[in-house]
């Protein structure tokens, strides 16, 4: 029986596990793909660590894992899919992989960026349609970005945007780094002053909802949201009345309060948005790194 399992490894990472520990076999029963909801609790009886990178655990599920002791999520942000509550109440520690993929996610925010900027998407289907429209973008030069929180992915993008030039305004609710400390503004300036505002704050109770209606009324007119953070940052139908009215000029996001995105979700219909597929981690190297990470967890 199994002490350690991983339930929903993707081809990727069974590629990276192979290379990072190429001996995982022995100790370790990995599922490819998503599991059924109802075959996880008799897959994973007899597992003390439970590798889980995208599926839900809640206390039902825990109640019927009895020899549980840990779970290592793979990614930032384990109160999206894991009950945390429930485990503390249990006595299971959750551990989450952290900084692996700061670089990709940049990446990802400052295409998003680029993408909406120059109305990338919206002409790319238009030429697939047989409708030649060259629209007119905006240079980023001396644009102002403005950042919400100022962890790894944020100050990563923040280097990018000054090296294209753009202006850089943080809110962060704990002190900048001294080398970004000219930066520190207020958050009603940052959105109000901003002409592309960057969502970088880990989803929690008092952050659900941040970015209300009220505060998206604050942003300037025309300007630019991008999220690669969590959907629940932002209130979505706020955000899509703040488009169709006009008030936000486009919005750039890679997540999404339901994934997959369903096929009538309102913002498959907008033209003034650049969607992705949840994929701002996922590069080769990012994925090396969060295996690696996840590895010296579980044998340390």
């Amino acid at each position: 029986m199994a002490r350690i399992v991983y339930i929903d490894c993707s081809d990727l990472m069974a590629e990276m596990l192979a290379r990072v520990w190429p001996d995982h076999g022995a100790a370790m029963k990995v599922y490819v793909g998503d599991m059924p909801a109802a075959d996880l609790p008799g897959w994973c009886q007899g597992a003390e660590v439970v590798w889980n990178g995208h599926t839900m655990m809640g206390a039902d599920l825990m109640d019927q894992l009895p020899d549980l002791r840990r779970i290592i999520f793979l990614g930032s942000g384990p109160s999206s899919y894991i009950d945390m509550a429930a485990a503390a109440a249990r006595g299971i520690v959750v551990d989450r992989i952290a900084g692996y993929g700061d670089r990709a996610v940049a990446e990802q925010a400052l295409a998003l960026i680029l993408a909406g900027a120059r109305d990338l998407t919206r002409m790319d289907r238009d030429l697939r349609r047989g409708h030649w429209d060259p629209r007119e973008g905006k240079e980023l030069l001396s644009r102002r970005l403005g950042l919400i929180g100022f962890g790894g992915i944020a100050q990563a993008l923040a280097g990018m945007a000054r090296a294209l030039g753009m202006q850089v305004s943080v809110w962060n609710r704990s002190p900048l780094p001294a080398d970004w400390a000219d930066a520190a503004a207020p958050l009603d300036a940052v959105l109000a002053q901003s002409d592309i505002v960057s969502l970088h704050l880990a989803l929690t109770p008092d952050t659900r909802g941040f970015l209300s209606a009220e505060r998206l009324a604050q942003m300037k007119p025309g300007a630019m949201l991008v999220n690669t953070a969590r959907a629940g940052l932002v209130d979505t139908a706020a955000l899509i009345a703040a488009l169709e009215a006009g008030h936000l000029g486009h919005a750039a996001l890679d997540v999404f309060d339901t994934e997959p995105l369903p096929a009538d979700d309102p913002l498959l219909a907008a033209p003034n948005v650049t969607l992705t597929a949840h994929a701002g981690f996922k590069t080769r190297e990012a994925t090396e790194r969060l295996v690696a990470q996840a590895v010296a967890l579980t044998l340390g």
